[in-house]
């Protein structure tokens, strides 16, 4: 594929290109977004890609390699993001977002914040308060996560980004410590809304809407 320049605006945002990979493996995906960053230049596009990933534990450069349950013989990844262990399985929406920091002039910290401020505002639109912890990257609903960060950057360009659970089986996390926190409890969207369905189909949207929004991009493309 070639890319085509960014679109500055006045505000010197830029036009997103945006991927729906549907189900994808995640080495595969993991691969492809080192790649891709590798690749880039001062004038190719940002792009978000929206996955899901077959069931899957991965390892970030801050996890240790410790032994637990896994009878279901969940694939374990050690991957360079950043982060400790967490579980990727049907029913969560992952959003890798790959951004020129360098040419935004934002710090992770800033995407960070913004990634999170997107779930929080999800949430809000359907009256769920959530909120930040500090010092523990992600969102969280009554002390129970639902969305987990982990974030690379590589010459000035982050991969990697954002899962949140919308309908999934918690017991794969409950074998683990989810990123590194022994006893910690996850949740997701049909868990919150009290019956009222929780469709990948009419969620990916609304995320990826919160998403533009917080990341300040002023149009989009989909490839």
């Amino acid at each position: 594929m070639t890319s085509a320049p960014a679109r500055s605006t006045e505000a010197g945002h830029a036009t997103v290109l945006v991927r729906d990979h549907g189900v994808a493996d995640y080495a595969r995906t993991w691969t492809a977004m080192r790649d891709f960053t590798e690749r880039r230049d001062a004038l190719t596009p940002d792009e978000i890609w929206l996955v899901e990933h077959p069931p899957v534990y991965t390892l970030g450069i801050n996890g240790r390699d410790e032994a637990f349950d896994n009878p279901a013989g969940i694939p374990l990844i050690r991957s360079d993001r950043g982060g400790q262990i967490t579980y990727h399985g049907p029913g969560q929406i992952i959003a890798y977002v790959l951004m020129d920091l360098r040419r935004r002039g934002w710090g992770v910290k800033r995407l960070v914040t913004a990634l999170e401020q997107a779930v929080i505002d999800l949430l809000a639109a359907r009256g769920i308060t959530a909120a930040r912890r500090a010092g523990a990257p992600g969102v969280y609903v009554q002390e129970r996560k639902i969305a987990q960060l982990g974030l690379r950057v590589r010459r000035g360009a982050s991969y990697h980004g954002l899962s949140f659970n919308v309908d999934m089986d918690h017991e794969p996390f409950r074998r683990i410590k989810p990123c590194g926190y022994a006893g910690l409890e996850t949740t997701d969207l049909a868990r919150l809304v009290g019956g009222e369905p929780a469709r990948m189909a009419t969620v990916k949207p609304e995320l990826l809407a919160r998403l533009l929004d917080n990341l300040g991009y002023n149009g989009r493309e989909d490839s």
